[in-house]
């Protein structure tokens, strides 16, 4: 059968559509839609405080969706859109006096290597990554990219305007947990629109606010909404002009040692996020995916690797999507072949682009301080569902150094031009002492039943 021929169902509510079906085409581009919706926020957030193109990313993210389908054979139905993962590292490499194509670079060869460990899981199985990354080592390394991003919000977004943020990141955290089913799985786009409309009457009350910008050194006064880009944006177009930093939005890659060992670590944080959204889209649809775990992270990385090939943005499946998979029970990959098409559409309209580029600092810095959060105690909901234990000396010792290397933003300098800094310092620790300990100590390294050998 063909992989674009669906089996055309109709079911009573709440009854599951399987990926092989496909519910009638007005009813499966409104589902599609919401797919849409409920990426849509993140994969916005992301590239803006990356310092990337917004529209690059959703229309890349479109494109990598497809290709996603199409090398799991459209079993494993999934969204890829922009990836918080690489974020810090992405920090640390502009912290560093690099730019957009340093960035991107080094991303890129995160892909490749993504792309390589899927190849190696589909061949071998994926106890070789469980060996070499169990849980203690991939909550710990998920975590401290996570808190690392703490000086972000608290220097750069939060003091553009901290009431407007503060608001934003009250809002944000009340829909997620408040709002019913669909509703709180599309906490950010809320959250964004909410800010967005914040400042927007915040200008027309108490007028422009006196601030440092993103990127500025001194304070001047602004409106917190600008709409002059948007005005000269056109409506249909390819993604282009300039970024933040001068380069060019649809640019070539650069490639440094030092810029790459800064986003490396992300890739294990993408191969956790990925093994545990193919666990859960099998849970959910009943199907055995393990044949398929590495077609998707490969899938996963070879997506990385093009998106950055191109100025785009580092891609992962979202659970957002899953989330509304799980919510409707419509697990048809026809519906997100809709969202990937629409999501092409935006990326080709410049003002929709425009729009998301004018997103107040306030706004980022109440939706970042939300979601850098949440990414580091991912970290921590990675160790409890996998009943890491503490009271053991090997988890404990062995992961507490490189946590607070890598939260704490600590430097080894090698030598004068090479120097290794917090994420990619942290990431080499905790993984590297980890098995050093365990290794005398005796034990199954995967169960953590340890005996450690010595007193500590």
């Amino acid at each position: 059968m063909s992989m674009f021929k669906w089996d055309v169902v109709n079911p009573a509510p709440g009854q599951p559509v399987a990926p092989s079906q496909r519910l009638p085409w007005g009813k499966t581009i409104g589902v599609g839609a919401q797919h849409v919706v409920a990426m849509f926020g993140a994969t916005f957030v992301f590239p803006l405080v990356m310092g990337l193109d917004p529209n690059l990313a959703i229309m890349f993210s479109g494109i990598c969706t497809i290709l996603f389908l199409l090398i799991t054979s459209n079993k494993v139905p999934s969204y890829l859109g922009t990836s918080a993962s690489f974020v810090g590292g992405v920090l640390a490499i502009r912290a560093q006096g690099g730019d957009s194509s340093d960035v991107t670079g080094a991303i890129m060869v995160a892909g490749l290597v993504l792309l390589l460990v899927g190849v190696l899981v589909h061949f071998a199985g994926s106890g070789v990554v469980h060996k070499v990354l169990p849980p203690a080592v991939t909550g710990a390394v998920v975590m401290l990219i996570g808190f690392n991003l703490a000086p972000v919000v608290a220097n750069i977004y939060w003091p553009q305007d901290q009431w407007v943020a503060l608001l934003t990141a009250v809002f944000m955290v009340c829909a997620a947990v408040l709002l019913p089913g669909f509703w709180a799985r599309i906490a950010v786009l809320l959250a964004l629109v909410f800010g967005y409309l914040l400042s927007w009457l915040f200008d027309g009350i108490f007028g422009p606010i006196t601030s440092v910008l993103g990127g500025a050194t001194e304070a001047t006064e602004h409106d917190r909404v600008s709409m002059a880009g948007v005005k000269a944006a056109d409506w249909i177009g390819l993604p282009s002009g300039t970024l933040g930093d001068g380069v060019d939005v649809v640019h070539g890659p650069s490639f440094s040692m030092t810029f790459i060992l800064l986003v490396l670590p992300g890739v294990i944080a993408l191969i956790a996020e990925n093994t545990g959204h193919v666990k859960a889209v099998a849970e959910m649809t009943g199907d055995d995916l393990d044949p398929y775990m590495g077609k998707a992270l490969g899938a996963d990385g070879f997506a990385t690797a093009l998106s950055s090939a191109f100025g785009g943005s580092p891609t992962t499946t979202y659970a957002e999507n899953i989330g509304v998979m799980g919510a409707t029970k419509v697990y048809s990959t026809a519906a997100y072949y809709v969202a990937a098409l629409v999501a092409i559409l935006l990326g080709l309209c410049p003002k929709f682009g425009a729009i998301v580029n004018a997103t107040p600092g306030g706004v980022l810095g109440g939706i970042t301080v939300v979601l850098y959060g949440m990414i580091g105690l991912i970290g921590a909901k990675i160790w409890v569902e996998n009943r890491v234990d503490f009271g053991n000396p090997v988890n404990l010792v062995g992961l507490a150094a490189g946590l607070i290397v890598g939260i704490g933003n600590v430097t080894l300098k090698i030598t004068d031009d090479f120097s290794l800094t917090g994420i990619a310092l942290g990431t080499i620790l905790v993984i590297v002492l980890y098995h050093l300990v365990n290794w005398g100590s005796r034990g199954d390294t995967e169960t953590g039943a340890y005996e450690v050998t010595r007193a500590l």
